[in-house]
This record gives C-alpha cells, structure tokens and sequence, in this order.
C-alpha cells in the first residue's frame, strides 16, 4: 500500500492510510486499550506492531506526519511519531503536539521515538516539568528518561542539571507523572556510576519525605538503583 501511495499528494495519502487503519482495527484491540486508561473513542484498534510495519513501509516524511497528527486518531497520531523526520521536527511543533497528548501511550511513544531524536529535545524538559498539564509533565520526565537512554553523547552533566526538576515533581500525586518521574530517575540512575550515586541520594531523600507521592517515587526507584550500584 506504501508504496502505491508514495506518489500521492499528502491528504490523499493520509486518507487511504486512516481507511487502512480502519480496516485493520478490532474491537478487541480498542477493549484492551481501555484496560490500560488509553482512549479509545478515537481509535480503531490496530495493534503498535501493525503500526510499525506500516511505519516501516512508508518511510520518513514530515509532511505525512503533520498531516497525520491532525486527524486527531489515536493511531494515525502514534504512525505520525514513526514516519516524522526528527532534524525537521521545531520547537513549536513539539509543543503543538505534546498540547494534544491526552493519554500515557501516545506521549510516551512520540517522546521515545521522535521528540528525544531532535535538536530541541534538552531544551523542552524544564519548561514542560512546570506546566501543570498531566501530560504535558509526564511529556517532560517521559523525554528525560528517552534521553537517559538513547542519547550516547551526553556527559554525566546534563542529567545531574535535572536531577532537581525530578526531585520537585515527585511530589506530584497524579499517577501517570509519578510513573514518568520514576522511569526518568531510574533511566538517570543507569547511565554511570557518579549518575547513579546522584539520583540514589535524590531517591533517598525522597524516601524521607513527609509526601506520600515523592515516597513512593523513592521506592520505585531505588528497588532499581540499589540492585545496580551493587552489582
């Protein structure tokens, strides 16, 4: 189907994709997204594995992916995160999209699979840390913890700049922050040595808190951080 399409103006492609995505999608599928507080009302059903597959065939294109982002279907919108082209994603574009982000699945895979892959992403965590969107938060801490682990070139010094942007939003009692949180704190922790030192100390201050959402961040984390610094 792909590659039929790759000759097409954009809006026609993204019409033959979504009625793709339609054929594909079960109600079976849309069920078990309910069971893991993903939306369904505005998807079809179609399977993360089918997606890539389809990613796969359909190649990088920026203006497929921004066009995808706006039918607002929860999978033509996770497609969009696979199919878009990182070095052309801009700062604005990321906070369009992370706006839209009503759900943990689809903040998490555009910020594990696009937005840690673009020139911007560094400079996106401490202002979404601030905001008190739910998920334009989780967006902050889902980004640190892709950057924790995909970025090879980054030093210890980026991470331990924020480490305290972790500690302040652990107190955050919404479920799917405190998650993002956690993942971003362990994800630190792994990196090296000096990285996990320093967010075991947070982890442990954490512990001691009178906030029962920053304790349960601390033990979380460091049922992880503990077992690797004594490996």
């Amino acid at each position: 189907m792909a590659r039929e399409q790759t000759q097409r103006p954009v809006e026609e492609e993204v019409q033959a994709t979504v009625a793709w995505l339609e054929r594909r999608g079960t109600k079976r599928n849309r069920d078990g997204m309910a069971r893991y507080a993903i939306p369904s009302a505005r998807a079809f059903g179609v399977s993360v594995g089918a997606l890539q597959q389809l990613a796969k065939r359909s190649g990088r294109n920026h203006q497929l992916a921004e066009a995808l982002w706006r039918t607002g279907w929860y999978e033509a919108r996770m497609l969009a995160a696979f199919v878009d082209e990182p070095p052309r994603v801009t700062p604005a574009q990321m906070d369009r999209w992370c706006r839209d982000f009503d759900n943990w699945a689809i903040c998490d895979t555009v910020c594990f699979h696009l937005f840690d892959r673009t020139p911007h992403a560094w400079k996106k965590i401490a202002p979404w840390s601030r905001r008190s969107d739910e998920f334009v938060r989780r967006a902050a801490f889902a980004l640190l913890a892709a950057l924790a682990l995909h970025d090879r070139n980054a030093g210890d010094e980026p991470f331990l700049q924020c480490l305290p942007l972790v500690e302040r939003a652990a107190r955050d009692e919404r479920n799917f922050v405190k998650k993002g949180v956690s993942w971003a704190l362990r994800s630190i922790g792994r990196r090296s040595p000096a990285l996990n030192a320093a967010a075991v100390k947070v982890a442990r201050r954490l512990e001691a808190s009178p906030d029962g959402a920053a304790r349960w961040v601390a033990k979380d984390a460091l049922k992880d951080l503990t077992r690797r610094r004594s490996q």
